[in-house]
């Protein structure tokens, strides 16, 4: 990334139950936690609320039983080492508790100039990208990254 952009990331999820079910309370007791972490990480620089102090009543486009999560972050590595050696790593690791696998691309990244603050349609956008075409220079996943190592390490996305 050169001094002028931040890299934006999104991903998205299916409950398996719904959010106020007692199943999901490992997962949406900690959500609050979890967002004051990432905006007090190193690299941070905004992400996506709805009515909330999360994201989880807005509604994805072609996927509406979906979650989800856009953040924008100084560089992919500030918001490698949030995922993976922080707190939210072991949030992470419980996924399958909560969330089936998706069975088809949930999580991409792409360049953004500084002070912009992506939409649900860019994110979209973005995220069909990256499945059509795979890995390019405006949609990858970490492993479009490969200078990047602790995804490698937990196989992520």
């Amino acid at each position: 990334m050169t001094a002028k952009m931040h890299v934006a990331e999104l991903n998205i999820a299916r409950p398996r139950y719904p959010l106020e079910d007692e199943r999901m309370a490992g997962f949406t007791n900690n959500l609050d936690r979890i967002n004051a972490l990432a905006e007090r990480s190193p690299g941070f620089v905004w992400r996506l609320t709805g009515d909330g102090n999360d994201a989880t009543d807005l509604v994805f486009p072609g996927e509406p039983d979906a979650i989800v999560n856009i953040s924008v972050w100084e560089s992919a590595e500030a918001l490698e080492h949030f995922v993976w050696n922080t707190v939210h790593a072991k949030i992470y690791n419980q996924k399958d508790r909560w969330f089936p696998a998706f069975g088809k691309p949930y999580f991409v990244m792409w360049p953004v100039p500084v002070g912009h603050e992506p939409g649900l349609d860019e994110a979209f956008a973005r995220l069909t990208r990256l499945t059509v075409s795979g890995n390019t220079d405006v949609a990858f996943g970490w492993d479009g990254l490969p200078q990047l190592k602790s995804w490698m390490e937990k196989r992520c996305a």
